[in-house]
């Protein structure tokens, strides 16, 4: 079972220049295709004079979703570089692109890989990684005089609270790490045989 994974908390840009030719570097943290799309657009608009918009991303926890594109440069030459350098850093949910601007002397395949390697490095050296930890979203239903215990549940598992609700008959809203969850069942479980009603839901 995945429990956490690797992506970037930011925005961060890169650069390189050969032969004339510009390569600017974009690192996006994205979730969706939709996300991904809207990045991509919104960089043709701002930079319509580019020759190349190439790009890679993989998405999704399990990095189910992966895509390179060399956007009329020679196959393989573009995407293919800037999805290593993704992969290098063991990062998921991210999306990097890179515009040349094209600078009147060829740089031939091995020198374009080189060029898109190095500025989509840039722009991921210039990112903050940070880890993310899977969680599972979760409610509980008890009583006013049960706070205590929940207060202490919060603490004890690390439970990311979402929604409160303090009247008669409470409830919490909240997340937890996957990695939590079992022991967070247990602990409600043992609070219940001691006299507590606590009625637990995990989503």
């Amino acid at each position: 079972m995945i429990e956490s994974y690797l992506t970037i908390s930011s925005a961060s840009e890169g650069f390189y220049k050969e032969k004339g030719s510009k390569f600017l570097a974009f690192a996006f943290p994205v979730a969706t295709e939709d996300e991904v799309r809207e990045r991509l657009e919104d960089l043709r608009k701002r930079y319509h004079d580019a020759r190349h918009h190439c790009y890679a991303y993989i998405l999704g926890a399990e990095k189910g979703s992966v895509r390179a594109n060399d956007d009329g440069e020679p196959n393989h030459s573009a995407g293919d570089p800037i999805l290593g350098q993704i992969n290098s850093k063991h990062l998921t949910n991210v999306l990097v692109v890179v515009v040349r601007y094209f600078g009147g002397t060829k740089l031939g395949v091995s020198g374009l890989i080189n060029a898109y390697k190095v500025s989509a490095e840039d722009a991921l050296n210039n990112a903050t990684i940070e880890k993310v930890y899977l969680t599972h979203c979760i409610r509980v239903d008890y009583p006013y005089e049960s706070t205590n215990e929940v207060m202490r549940l919060i603490n004890d598992f690390e439970i990311r609270v979402k929604d409160q609700v303090f009247e008669v008959a409470c409830i919490l809203k909240g997340e937890v790490k996957v990695t939590l969850v079992q022991a967070l069942k247990e602990k409600v479980q043992l609070l219940k045989d001691t006299g507590h009603k606590l009625e637990l839901l995990v989503e």
